[in-house]
């Protein structure tokens, strides 16, 4: 069975010299600066066999990249855009970021100043009031407490750590006596 070869990639002087910036720079991630070694090496006519065993990678990742920068070289992209993620499918993200700053900052509020009866926030009790104040349309009290705990808020215990509770104030303390000294 005849063995095909890989598409030849010809990279003009400019896209060379950029690929080589792009390796030279520290600040480069190095998913970046390894898809740059991949496309450098593809142009200097190495196979993906010889790529993948030279940069420790699979024949697919290289065989990827090669076929990506020649699909995104006729958009006339920047060499680094090549380079980048493709982007992903899946659903977009449900609410903005005002939104989830909204929740924040009603979590961090005492739940008195919304008028609720209650002396901490519970997820169900936040979901009802970004609903009531019409900042989200819905939301589930479930939700509501994965977000909350993404961002490491705890809203139950916010109040001790701002306000200590009265019991828990340290008293004025009295004079000691000479005779307690003794």
């Amino acid at each position: 069975m005849p063995q095909l070869s890989a598409k030849p990639i010809n990279l003009s002087e400019s896209e060379k010299a950029d690929l080589e910036k792009l390796l030279r720079r520290s600040s480069t991630a190095q998913q970046i600066a390894l898809r740059a070694k991949i496309i450098l090496r593809a142009s200097a006519g190495e196979s993906h066999g010889a790529i993948s065993r030279a940069l420790n990678i699979t024949k697919d990742t290289s065989r990827l990249w090669r076929n990506r920068w020649l699909e995104l070289s006729d958009r006339k992209l920047s060499v680094e855009a090549r380079l980048e993620d493709a982007a992903r499918c899946g659903k977009p993200a449900t609410f903005t970021l005002e939104q989830l700053t909204e929740l924040y900052a009603l979590a961090c509020d005492p739940p008195e100043k919304y008028g609720r009866p209650i002396s901490h926030w519970t997820p169900r009790e936040l979901a009802d009031e970004l609903i009531a104040q019409k900042i989200v349309e819905s939301i589930s009290p479930r939700h509501v407490g994965r977000l909350l705990a993404e961002a490491d808020l705890k809203p139950h215990q916010s109040g001790y750590w701002l306000h200590p509770p009265p019991t828990q104030r340290s008293k004025p303390r009295s004079k000691i006596s000479a005779r307690s000294m003794n």
